[in-house]
């Protein structure tokens, strides 16, 4: 008697291939890691995913594109190779009293005033270096300029600069900030103020204060100084100035 074979199983289900609505990821311990790329429907529809997790330094380099970590800070001055002003200025500070708060012998502030980009002046105590200009009487000034060179002087070269203006050592005021990036040359520092109408300052001492040095250097070395204010108009209401004695004789009628 032969028996009959057992019927086969039943087929299993056959699992649902329809893409789905839940978001694809991957599975960490800790959390799920969202993956930031369309997911594509059989329509050739897209369904949203949420964007991965950014860390600080990453957010940061996406707002700046291309920008360097390097990149010098903007409003330094740099130094010009040549001196040049305006015609209608003049050199202010010949007849001051000129002063230094110290300097290393030989460095003194003679230096400072002896038209030679070879001296200098070198100081020789604590920060803040204070050079010191005291007029015989109340002066118009408009521009002061520096030459200092950092591939001669280095660390001895002022980073930080302050001026200040008053009537004495008893009341003077921070009237301009500046910095320098690696200065080699000419450094202009205009004293007009934010007005446009305030071209220059009346003052009876002007303060030259060395804050910071590059390389946090100690002692600060300044090269030549020159203080300019406007040139004075000798006939009212004349928007030229006369040179010559001749011409200034009879500007006028008397």
């Amino acid at each position: 008697m032969h028996r009959r074979p057992p019927p086969p199983p039943p087929p299993r289900p056959r699992p649902d291939r329809r893409p789905s609505r839940i978001l694809s990821g991957r599975w960490s311990p800790s959390k799920l890691v969202q993956d930031s790329r369309p997911l594509l429907r059989p329509d050739n529809t897209s369904s949203t995913r949420v964007a991965p997790m950014e860390s600080d330094g990453e957010e940061e380099a996406a707002a700046t594109p291309g920008q360097s970590a390097a990149a010098p800070p903007s409003g330094r001055l740099k130094g010009c190779p040549e001196l040049s002003v305006d015609g209608d200025m003049r050199e202010m500070a010949k007849t001051a009293a000129w002063s230094v708060s110290s300097c290393k012998p030989g460095n003194g502030v003679s230096s400072l005033r002896d038209d030679s980009l070879d001296t200098y002046w070198q100081s020789d105590g604590a920060q803040p270096h204070l050079v010191n200009i005291q007029f015989q009487k109340k002066v118009q000034l408009q521009l002061v300029v520096l030459y200092v060179d950092f591939k001669l002087d280095e660390s001895y070269t002022p980073s930080k600069i302050s001026i200040r203006a008053g009537d004495g050592f008893h009341n003077l005021k921070e009237i301009k900030t500046v910095d320098l990036l690696k200065p080699v040359g000419w450094v202009h520092i205009s004293l007009s103020g934010t007005d446009p109408r305030e071209t220059f300052i009346h003052t009876f001492m002007l303060q030259i204060a060395v804050l910071a040095n590059h390389l946090n250097g100690r002692d600060t070395h300044v090269r030549q100084i020159k203080i300019y204010g406007p040139r004075p108009n000798h006939v009212p209401h004349q928007p030229f100035h006369f040179t010559s004695r001749e011409c200034i004789m009879y500007s006028t009628v008397r």
